[in-house]
């Protein structure tokens, strides 16, 4: 019986190696064929090529807006509620941002502003100003676009 152990002890020490070998070679296969991208991308373009990581990533939208909203709260001491109009610019962005400036009750009575705000193409805040002030209750009926 110790020798049915032994043997069988023997065949899965022996097939360790195999299966490290094996795994090895794929992970050499894979950093070859990711060379191979790179040295055809190298070829096309004539200039090295840069791993994908290295690359600038864009912010999304949705990110840009939320770190606006944040940037405008943290500097004025108001909060931002919502984003009310954007737009991409040659510049970066172009925002107009509502923020509750005073708080009453009820809260249609609460003051409003509407700050338009400026952000590079990264989404830093680089400028902002208020451009109108009105009661959260009331329509607007000065403003353009409204239908």
């Amino acid at each position: 019986m110790s020798n049915t152990r032994n043997t069988s002890q023997s065949q899965r020490s022996q097939d360790a190696p195999v299966r490290k070998a094996s795994s090895r070679r794929s992970s050499e296969d894979q950093h070859s064929s990711e060379d191979t991208e790179r040295d055809t991308e190298q070829q096309d373009t004539g200039r090295r090529a840069e791993p994908r990581e290295a690359r600038p990533r864009r912010p999304s939208t949705m990110d840009v807006l939320r770190d606006a909203r944040a940037q405008l709260g943290e500097l004025t001491g108001m909060p931002a509620e919502n984003v009310s109009s954007f737009e991409r610019t040659e510049d970066g962005w172009a925002l107009e941002v509502e923020v509750l400036e005073l708080s009453r009750v009820p809260d249609t009575m609460s003051l409003m502003a509407s700050y338009q705000v400026e952000l590079d193409p990264d989404g830093q805040l680089t400028g902002y100003r208020r451009v109108r002030r009105y009661e959260r209750g009331r329509a607007d009926a000065h403003r353009q676009g409204g239908r």
